[in-house]
């Protein structure tokens, strides 16, 4: 098929030839002309509909790229959780196999053993739970949902990474925000994120604390500090950039923050970075709250 620049010119040369040759033949170079034009804007329509989905199909494999980034870099403290109720598991099921096997077996210290089994199996669960939450492929659907149970899903996975590091995650949730329409799938993302750059930023002996409420123009908040040495002046304008980072080689990609701004966009918010006074560094995601549902 003609490149649309070429169908425009013939197009434009069709309406100068009609307007010299006398009606009735005039109106045919006048229809074709028409006609060309139609074509021309179904073809432009047509590459930006391809443009589009091309997008869209590049943005949720980045997205997925970088929340398997994510998970990569907590798995070794998520390796380590489930280890310790698999090997309470083991423990109880073997002191269990000898209460059974005595000739009078004590049933309380029986039921105990199992209920500590039951126990650590639910532990385990919460935490499968959560990572494929995070893991999963999805398709943008906002709908009203609970924010501080989208942000204390995160909270909970990244905090068997902070106890070996002595690093205290602290949580300060409104007790009375309604349901926020937003996607969780992807909420937890760009919450995750913020969670993974505030532990790495106050290292062993820090404090991380997450936060929600309802801002004084009517939207909700969560915010993440954290007790690091902060954000240089020079590069408070810079860390919303895709590929920017000021960690050692090798140690990050540059997209987590770029792709959490997207996200928030994504949900009609806003993200904004600022210095705490003394030290330290706040990020705060606010998001429309359209909806009141109890």
């Amino acid at each position: 098929m003609p490149e649309p620049g070429c169908l425009a010119a013939l197009a434009a040369g069709l309406v100068v030839l009609a307007a010299l040759v006398p009606a009735p033949w005039s109106l045919a170079p006048a229809a074709l002309a028409l006609w060309l034009g139609w074509t021309i804007f179904r073809q432009f329509k047509s590459c930006l509909m391809r443009s589009e989905s091309q997008k869209c199909a590049l943005d949720e494999q980045l997205f997925q790229s970088q929340k398997l980034a994510a998970i990569g870099e907590i798995a070794s403290g998520i390796a380590h959780e489930i280890n310790n109720p698999l090997a309470v598991i083991t423990q109880e099921a073997e002191w269990m196999a000898h209460l059974l096997g005595q000739p009078e077996p004590p049933i309380d210290d029986a039921r105990q053993s199992l209920a500590t089994i039951q126990g650590q199996v639910s532990r385990c669960a919460d935490i499968t739970h959560n990572l494929l939450n995070l893991a999963r492929t999805w398709k943008p659907i906002r709908q009203p949902a609970d924010l501080n149970r989208c942000v204390e899903d995160m909270a909970r996975l990244v905090e068997r990474e902070a106890r070996p590091n002595n690093i205290t995650l602290a949580r300060e949730f409104a007790t009375d925000l309604p349901k926020v329409p937003l996607d969780p799938p992807l909420y937890r993302q760009a919450v995750l994120n913020l969670l993974v750059n505030a532990m790495q930023a106050v290292g062993p002996g820090g404090t991380v604390t997450v936060s929600t409420g309802i801002t004084p123009d009517g939207k909700a908040f969560t915010r993440v500090a954290d007790t690091g040495p902060g954000i240089a002046p020079e590069n408070l304008g810079r860390v919303f950039d895709p590929f920017f980072t000021t960690k050692a080689p090798g140690k990050g990609t540059g997209l987590g923050l770029a792709i959490t701004q997207r996200i928030v966009d994504r949900l009609g918010g806003f993200i904004s970075a600022a210095n705490l006074p003394g030290r330290g560094a706040c990020f705060t995601i606010t998001l429309p709250i359209t909806e009141k549902t109890p």
